[in-house]
């Protein structure tokens, strides 16, 4: 009749079925986990894979670019697209050697073989200049100075094929005893030109280079300087070290150049005085750069050209290679 007489309560414990859900979210959040792991791993493994001859394929061209012309890259391995890279790359890089090599072995074959006929054709002037009348010699003087002229540029050439066609390990070299070495065996040229050099060091430089390599900077620099100054000038070599390696400065009070020559001076042929080769800032350049150095044309103050060459006090990172710079 709508009277509560009593109540029954029935009630069940929720423990097992908590556990059961704590069992079933443990198996999930472990499958879930296993499955990232494996996708982790799958990712990495990938990565590898595909990195791994890209990282081949970075190395052998920053090798390449240092000047080993032999290095090729391995090609069988990584996705199809990197095996076609590395294919092309190879083949880059064997034409490249054989242009380069090619190009090398003329210059060096023909300058070689210039040498001769140009000693012979001297020989045979001078016999001719001690038998002739004055008028007739002096024209053959002439001559004999066009040819020392042609010999110069073809030892000039030589030392460019050479200086081009070697990779040298740097060594440790001291740039102060190398600098006062040079200055002293120019000293008698610029004494009977009447011009003043003087180097100054003020204390051990080290510096990495090939070697014999600062001795053919120095020569080169030097001769141009020389060159380049009238008599009663002056050239000032200094060497100093600095944070990041050794800085060899030749400072002469000639002429000078104008920008544009500036810019134009370490490539082959390109010479501002009179009868020069154009051949001895290219050697600097060719050189400096090998050792990752850097060569840098300025004016002197007053007048006159300023070379600046820095050498690394480290063996140069062969994946940076600085070049040419004017101001």
């Amino acid at each position: 009749s709508g009277t509560v007489v009593g109540a029954v309560v029935l009630s069940r414990s929720s423990a097992e079925l908590e556990e059961r859900v704590s069992v079933l979210w443990t198996w999930l959040g472990a499958v879930a986990l296993a499955g990232l792991a494996a996708a982790a791993i799958a990712a990495i493994a990938l990565g590898r894979w595909v990195s791994r001859p890209l990282s081949s394929l970075d190395a052998a061209a920053q090798r390449l670019g240092s000047g080993a012309l032999d290095t090729r890259s391995a090609a069988g391995a990584g996705p199809p697209e990197v095996r076609r890279l590395a294919r092309n790359f190879n083949g880059m890089a064997g034409r490249l050697e054989s242009l380069v090599h090619g190009n090398r072995a003329t210059m060096a074959d023909v300058s070689h073989q210039l040498r001769t006929p140009l000693a012979a054709l001297r020989l045979r002037l001078d016999v001719l200049t001690q038998d002739t009348d004055p008028q007739t010699a002096e024209e053959l003087a002439g001559a004999q100075g066009e040819i020392a002229r042609l010999s110069h540029l073809v030892d000039g050439l030589l030392a460019l094929a050479r200086a081009e066609n070697v990779l040298v390990e740097p060594v440790s070299i001291r740039v102060d005893e190398v600098l006062l070495d040079r200055a002293a065996a120019w000293r008698p040229v610029a004494e009977e030109r009447g011009v003043l050099l003087r180097p100054s060091c003020p204390g051990p430089v080290p510096a990495m280079a090939g070697q014999g390599h600062l001795e053919q900077i120095l020569d080169n620099l030097l001769a141009n300087a020389l060159d380049a100054v009238p008599p009663g000038g002056h050239i000032e070599a200094t060497a100093a070290a600095g944070g990041d390696g050794a800085r060899v400065v030749v400072a002469d009070d000639g002429p000078g150049m104008t920008p544009r020559q500036q810019q134009m001076a370490f490539r082959r042929f390109a010479s501002s005085t009179p009868g020069g080769a154009g051949l001895g800032l290219a050697i600097v350049h060719r050189l400096v750069t090998s050792n990752g150095g850097s060569a840098v044309l300025s004016d002197t103050p007053g007048g006159g050209l300023t070379v600046t060459v820095t050498l690394p006090a480290q063996p140069p990172d062969r994946a940076r290679r600085p070049g040419l710079v004017s101001d």
